[in-house]
């Protein structure tokens, strides 16, 4: 009889394997990793402290990433922490990624930090260009395909207060340079009102920074 242990195969670097060919892909995913990871280390972006990853423990299943906000967009000085989770059939599946980081973006959840690269995604891609990939999202938003409706509205029928919201979540999670003080001002007299920080901002960012509008959506 077959010892029920031989379906399992011991997996020390995190990522679940079992049979010849998962076996096969699960080589080839950490192989691939431990490379990229490599690659991300002696890049330009690593050089001018841009873009970085590293593992989570020993687990070659769970990486974190850090991209900075590009320049001359509403992100420019912040710094966006990246939870990335490799599937054990990547490269030829896409990673997933997840902002940490709270952002004001059409692409991003305002909620959860969910985003979608699938249909972007190719098994010649590598960490390194997927980071530069999420630069470039944040440098030019796709409101047409949000991942975010309440965003991706305002992007769309109101960009000014979309660079400015955005500008202002870059400020407060990230630590952009740009200070708003009538929006800091809305916050305080919500949190006066018994609203914690992060409710108020996010109701206020709902209802493009008009206050009466918020206070109702909050209180109602």
């Amino acid at each position: 009889m077959a010892d029920p242990n031989d379906q399992q195969v011991a997996n020390p670097q995190g990522i679940r394997s079992g049979g010849s060919g998962n076996i096969i892909e699960h080589h080839i995913a950490v192989q691939r990793i431990k490379h990229e990871l490599k690659e991300v280390l002696n890049s330009d972006e690593v050089a001018w402290c841009s873009n970085h990853v590293e593992l989570v423990g020993e687990s070659f299943a769970e990486l974190k990433g850090e991209i900075a906000g590009p320049p001359d967009t509403p992100y420019e000085g912040a710094r966006f922490q990246l939870e990335i989770k490799i599937p054990e059939r990547y490269p030829f599946v896409s990673p997933n990624f997840r902002f940490v980081t709270k952002i004001w973006h059409p692409n991003v959840s305002s909620v959860t930090g969910a985003i979608c690269l699938e249909h972007q995604w190719a098994a010649a891609m590598t960490l390194r260009t997927a980071l530069l990939s999420l630069q470039l999202l944040l440098a030019s938003p796709e409101p047409d395909v949000p991942q975010d409706a309440v965003v991706a509205r305002q992007c769309k029928d109101k960009p000014q207060i979309f660079q400015l919201t955005a500008q202002h979540w870059a400020n407060a999670y990230a630590g952009g340079p740009s200070v708003n003080p009538d929006y800091e001002n809305k916050i305080r007299r919500l949190k006066d009102l018994g609203v914690t920080e992060m409710n108020a901002r996010a109701s206020l960012s709902s209802c493009d920074w008009d206050l009466e509008r918020a206070t109702e959506q909050i209180f109602s």
